[in-house]
């Protein structure tokens, strides 16, 4: 019996992880059984850390624009800005808000004047 060669599908398959763990370090590049476990686990944690890199921001833009209210007015607070905003429905949300708060100052600082008149 003649002796039959296999296609180059799964080559070209190995080759294709092979390029997306080309970074990792040691075995992690190397082998193939490895190299899978890492790709799983490497997307599993993309996967995760992009909802909490929103998480993250957001805490921060709130942090920026609580630090900037309370310097005008020490009982003013970032709870109380955002519900008078929502009460005057001005439709600004915190990454604008973080924005100004800390390019400029001062257009924070009005806007929460206009919206407790």
């Amino acid at each position: 019996m003649t002796r039959i060669k296999r296609g180059y599908i799964a080559r070209r398959r190995r080759t294709k992880i092979r390029l997306f763990a080309s970074s990792f370090r040691g075995a992690h590049s190397r082998l193939t059984r490895t190299i899978t476990q890492q790709r799983i686990r490497a997307l599993v944690s993309a996967h995760r850390d992009r909802d909490s890199k929103k998480r993250d921001f957001r805490r921060l833009w709130i942090t920026r624009i609580n630090a900037v209210i309370r310097g005008a007015r020490g009982s003013y607070s970032y709870s109380r800005l955002i519900h008078n905003l929502y009460k005057k429905q001005l439709l600004l949300n915190r990454k604008i808000l973080a924005q100004i708060a800390i390019s400029n100052r001062n257009c924070l600082y009005m806007i929460s004047n206009e919206i407790l008149k």
